[in-house]
């Protein structure tokens, strides 16, 4: 039989094993979708997700993250780009030995919050909230599966997204990430013309690939040669007007609590420019579409696989 990605979804492997959770993805076929999505491009996601080339979000469409990565992917790989080659590319991405939609089933802890039912966008406003928590179950479990809050919603039709409900979600908690175990990282790369981030390893291979926002027309990338000053997780966010151009000249300084909705996500990765680094946004679409105030964004579960690698004096290069 002709290996295409059509015919990903007749092989069958065990199932994923999941590091670091007590909850459970079934190890069971997944259940059959009561819609039909385009599994080919959602498991080519999946795929490239778990071989720490990020998509980004993952949405089921053919967009320019996707086909950057894979091209990254291969480029990284040596495999020769084009029809005729993707039968290498899969098998590189192990496609025959992962079911890229697994069923989970959500505990009473993922729906108990806290939540925030609204957000406000004026910075002084979201200042006065004890957390900037998630807005819902669904976007917590979208965070989660590296998914668009409205792909799950389409591979579970009926869901309620409740405790106790089995759902359909993408397989990438199974993976192998990249992370502390790995040597970690010996250059950081951000290149703003292609917007993405690489990290290399000391033998010069990329140990990890995804796309990101950075810089803009009036808050350029400070390109050059830099270093990694400090990672802190689940960030305080100073918020200071006079930082930015677009700012609303009533506002005061203020801070804004943790959370995964804080501007800068759930991890904060400073730079040897004052200002300046590498973190997480709440606006997980947005990445790779457009721009951002100087730094540079990353999906936060993105930017947390970067943490894992780097640690203070890590080399950064932002280029044009």
């Amino acid at each position: 039989m002709k290996f295409t990605l059509k015919t990903l979804s007749y092989f069958v492997a065990s199932a994923a094993i999941l590091f670091g959770t007590s909850t459970s993805i079934a190890a069971e076929r997944p259940v059959p979708p009561t819609r039909a999505v385009g599994l080919a491009e959602l498991e080519l996601q999946v795929l490239l997700d778990r071989a720490n080339f990020s998509p980004g979000q993952i949405d089921d469409e053919n967009g320019k993250n996707s086909r950057e990565a894979l091209a990254a992917f291969e480029a990284a790989r040596g495999i020769v780009p084009g029809a005729r080659s993707r039968k290498a590319a899969l098998v590189a991405l192990g496609a025959s030995a992962v079911e890229a939609i697994v069923s989970y089933t959500i505990t009473a802890e993922d729906a108990a919050g806290p939540f925030n039912k609204t957000i406000p966008e004026d910075a002084t406003e979201q200042s006065k909230l004890p957390g900037l928590y998630y807005k819902s179950v669904l976007e917590e479990l979208a965070a989660r599966f590296h998914s668009a809050p409205a792909l799950l919603k389409r591979l579970n039709l009926r869901a309620r997204f409740a405790a106790g409900e089995r759902i359909r979600v993408p397989n990438v908690l199974g993976a192998k990430q990249a992370g502390p175990g790995h040597a970690g990282a010996a250059k950081i790369v951000v290149s703003k013309k292609a917007s993405v981030l690489m990290v290399y390893d000391r033998e010069g291979h990329v140990i990890f690939y995804a796309p990101v926002t950075s810089g803009s027309e009036h808050d350029p990338l400070p390109f050059g040669n830099w270093v990694i000053t400090d990672v802190v997780r689940n960030p305080t966010y100073n918020y200071n007007p006079d930082l930015f151009w677009d700012a609303n000249p009533a506002n005061a300084k203020v801070k804004i609590a943790a959370g995964p909705n804080n501007p800068v996500g759930v991890v904060w990765m400073g730079i040897n420019v004052p200002h300046y680094g590498i973190h997480g946004t709440p606006e997980a679409g947005e990445i790779g579409h457009s721009q951002s105030h100087g730094c540079v964004r990353m999906t936060n579960w993105d930017a947390s696989r970067v943490a894992d690698l780097v640690k203070d004096g890590t080399p950064v290069v932002f280029e044009e």
